[in-house]
C-alpha cells in the first residue's frame, strides 16, 4: 500500500527542491542530497566555511516540512545539559522537574558542531542512533520524525575539534555547498534577504506525509546484482592498500538506503547502479581515508572508489 501511495507524493518533494532552490541559489545537487538524507531517516552532515548558506539550508528545510525546528549554537563551553536538558528543584511540588533542552525537536540545527568539546558533542550521539535520549536515570523518546543537520568548518580554523569516528558514522551523508557561480552570486546580491525568504515560506508536505516516505524508501526493490555492486564496492575499500581502513557494515546499510531514497525521488521503484554512484560520495566520504601511500582523502577517495570498481 505505501509503494501505491508513494506516487502522489512525489509532487511535494520536488517542490521543496524547488522552493529551497530559491533561497539558495545554484545549489540543487546538494538540495536533493539533504532531501534523500531526510526521506533515508539519516543525519545530515554540512562541511564548509562560514557564510555560504549552511545554517540557512538547514533553515528552509525545516520550513518547508512543517518541522519543528531548534538551533543549537556549539561553543567550548556548552555542555551536555545545554543539549538534553536538567532537572531543577520544584519548591511548590518539592520534587525535580525535568527540563527539555533543544534536543526535542524534529529537525536539529547543530550549529558549528567542532567548536565544542567531544564531550558535548557526544550528547547527540544516543539521540542520533536510537531517537532518544537517556538523562538522570530516565529514558525520553525524542518526536518523530527526528533529523540532525550539524555544520562545522574546516579543522584548519581556529577553536575547532575534530569529530571522533563514532559522531562521524552517525551521519549518514557529509555535503559541502561550495561557493556559488558567478550569476547565482550576482542574483544573491541583487535579491532578497535570504531571512526574509525564508519567514515567507509555506509548507511544502504534512508531517504525515513525509513520514510515509520514510517508511516507503526501504521497500524500493534491490536486485540481486545491485547488492553485488554495494558490495563489491564496500569490499574494495577492505583490500585495497590505497585506503586505511574499509567501510563497516553500517556503512554499507547507508549506502543501500540512500540509493534507495535517490531512486524514490527518481520516481521508479527499482534501484539502479546510478542511484549508489549519484549519492556514495557523500555517503562514504566522512567513512573512508586514504592510505598514506595514497595521499587521498574524503571526497577524492570516494570518487576513485567510483572510478576503481566496475559495476558486476
Amino acid at each position: 500500500m505505501l509503494l501505491d501511495a508513494r506516487k502522489p507524493l512525489a509532487s511535494p518533494i520536488e517542490e521543496v527542491i524547488a522552493q529551497a532552490g530559491q533561497v539558495i541559489l545554484g545549489k540543487e545537487g546538494q538540495i536533493r542530497l539533504a532531501m534523500a538524507c531526510i526521506l533515508a531517516r539519516g543525519h545530515l552532515l554540512i562541511e564548509d566555511v562560514p557564510g555560504v548558506g549552511k545554517t540557512t539550508l538547514s533553515h528552509a528545510l525545516a520550513r518547508l516540512l512543517g518541522l519543528d525546528y531548534q538551533r543549537i549554537q556549539f561553543t567550548s563551553d556548552i555542555l551536555p545539559a545545554d543539549v538534553i536538558g536538567v532537572s531543577i528543584f520544584d519548591r511548590d511540588s518539592s520534587t525535580f522537574r525535568f527540563h527539555p533542552g533543544p534536543i526535542f525537536a524534529q529537525i536539529i540545527l547543530a550549529d558549528e558542531i567542532n567548536r565544542a568539546s567531544p564531550k558535548a558533542q557526544s550528547a547527540l550521539l544516543e539521540a542520533m542512533e536510537e531517537h532518544q535520549v537517556t538523562a538522570e536515570g530516565e529514558t525520553r523518546p525524542l518526536p518523530e520524525p527526528f533529523f540532525v543537520i550539524a555544520t562545522q568548518n574546516p579543522l584548519h580554523q581556529v577553536g575547532t575539534f575534530p569529530l571522533p569516528e563514532s559522531q562521524l558514522d552517525r551521519f549518514l551523508m557529509r555535503i559541502n555547498l561550495g561557493y556559488p557561480d558567478a550569476k547565482a552570486e550576482r542574483a544573491l546580491l541583487m535579491g532578497e534577504e535570504r531571512r526574509d525568504m525564508i519567514a515567507h515560506l509555506k509548507p511544502a508536505m504534512t508531517t504525515a506525509q513525509l513520514l510515509e516516505l520514510q517508511k516507503a524508501v526501504p521497500m524500493m526493490q534491490v536486485s540481486e546484482a545491485l547488492l553485488d555492486y554495494v558490495q563489491a564496492l564496500i569490499n574494495h575499500t577492505r583490500h585495497s592498500p590505497r585506503y586505511a581502513q574499509g567501510l563497516s557494515p553500517r556503512a554499507g546499510l547507508a549506502v543501500l538506503r540512500a540509493a534507495q531514497a535517490w531512486a524514490m525521488m527518481k520516481g521508479r521503484r527499482q534501484v539502479l547502479p546510478e542511484d549508489v554512484q549519484a549519492i556514495l560520495p557523500s555517503v562514504v566520504s566522512h567513512r573512508v581515508h586514504g592510505s598514506a601511500d595514497a595521499a587521498k582523502g574524503g571526497f577524492e577517495a570516494a570518487k576513485d572508489l567510483l572510478g576503481n570498481v566496475a559495476i558486476p
